[in-house]
């Protein structure tokens, strides 16, 4: 018997035939699809034929046994929900069952609206078990993307250093080969550097997610970690031809956080709003005290987000790639590593953006003293 689409299906084995039809009858009311064998070796066939998702077994039974029939059962198909009913109810049978793989045991007589209780419960689980598997696969999946990925990108700049190396070593001493050499020395040193920054935020969002990072809570005043961020980088700003403003409140932002965590937040999304700016452009830093909540707005008169860039801007390794514009240094973690900062903090980072006119980043973080602000 297949299962109709969208519809439960359950096999009940028990050797007693007024049993089987009993819960037949109960089931198929509650608008499951069943199927009933009065041996285990039918039932068994059944199961693995039809793939139910539930199956009810009688323990006392001629040929083989309930647990001989729940020992199978978990070797077809160790997702299935296992339902135990009997007539000779103790708690070592009850014990047994469960250690064989049983979810939950019956003892008979039961009235219909206790089968069809215990069935419900068993689809509920069966559906929860399945939903972590597939995120534990999905996770899985990820991770093994995510070192691909990663590997693709410690490799490249490896290889052109080498090149580089390679070719200098080969070189002779006229005046030629020296301003060669010079060149190349300096075009491994960049990349060497972009394998220090890629490595760096790589082991950031790695400590992140591992939890060995940000443990920390402790009150700090967001305005100040902003005006030192802003400082450091003044000298970039006007290499850039972009001016920085900053805006606080008199009063503090004291927000419960880790100091490293919210200076890395800051830094990288100020670092951004300057080298996805225009020359002539501004940054703009702004923070203000609301109702519970420090927000954070770093404005930027720069490029904007296209539209259709703005779901992936947090994923790992997403960079925005412009035809014709001049390459911007980065390792597509830094936005990444901002949101989980603002989640462990118990924030939001969001986004508003227009293509070619600048970009705004908010972030929302639980002012001390209140809901979510408090510290641990």
């Amino acid at each position: 018997m297949e299962a109709s689409p969208g519809v439960e299906s359950v096999v009940v084995i028990d050797d007693d035939y007024a049993m089987r039809l009993s819960c037949e009858q109960a089931l198929a009311k509650a608008g499951y699809q069943v199927e009933t064998f009065g041996d285990g070796a039918g039932g068994l066939e059944a199961v693995g034929r039809a793939h139910p998702g539930l199956v009810v077994v009688d323990l006392k039974m001629p040929g083989l046994s309930g647990l001989e029939v729940i020992a199978r059962l978990q070797a077809i198909d160790p997702t299935i929900t296992i339902i135990v009913i009997t007539g000779y109810a103790t708690i070592g049978t009850a014990v047994d069952a469960m250690k064989a793989g049983a979810y939950d045991f019956l003892p008979k007589p039961f009235l219909p609206d206790e089968l069809r209780l215990i069935v419900r419960r068993g689809f509920e689980r069966r559906h929860l078990q399945l939903a972590s598997r597939q995120c534990e696969l999905d996770r899985e999946l990820e991770r093994r993307r995510f070192v691909t990925f990663v590997s693709h990108q410690l490799k490249t700049p490896l290889v052109a250093v080498h090149q580089y190396l390679d070719v200098l070593r080969q070189l002779g001493d006229t005046p030629e080969a020296a301003a060669r050499r010079a060149e190349w020395l300096d075009r491994c040193l960049v990349r060497t550097d972009e394998l220090r920054r890629l490595i760096d935020d790589w082991l950031t969002l790695a400590q992140l997610e591992g939890g060995t990072l940000g443990r920390e809570r402790v009150p700090l005043d967001l305005c100040e970690i902003v005006r030192s961020v802003t400082a450091h980088y003044e000298v970039l700003a006007d290499q850039e031809g972009v001016t920085i403003a900053v805006e606080t409140p008199d009063a503090p932002s004291t927000v419960h956080g880790d100091r490293t965590c919210l200076g890395v937040l800051v830094d990288n999304l100020v670092a951004n709003a300057i080298k996805y700016n225009r020359r002539g452009g501004q940054v703009v830093v702004h923070t203000e005290n609301g109702r519970g909540e420090v927000v954070l707005e770093i404005r930027d008169t720069g490029l904007g987000i296209p539209a259709d860039a703005l779901p992936r801007l947090f994923d790992d390794f997403f960079r925005i790639r412009r035809r014709g514009a001049r390459p911007i240094e980065g390792t597509g973690l830094g936005l990444p590593i901002c949101r989980r900062i603002a989640t462990e903090h118990g924030g939001v980072i969001e986004v508003e953006s227009t293509d070619g006119s600048g970009s705004t980043f908010r972030v929302r973080l639980p002012a001390a003293g209140h809901a979510g602000g408090a510290h641990p």
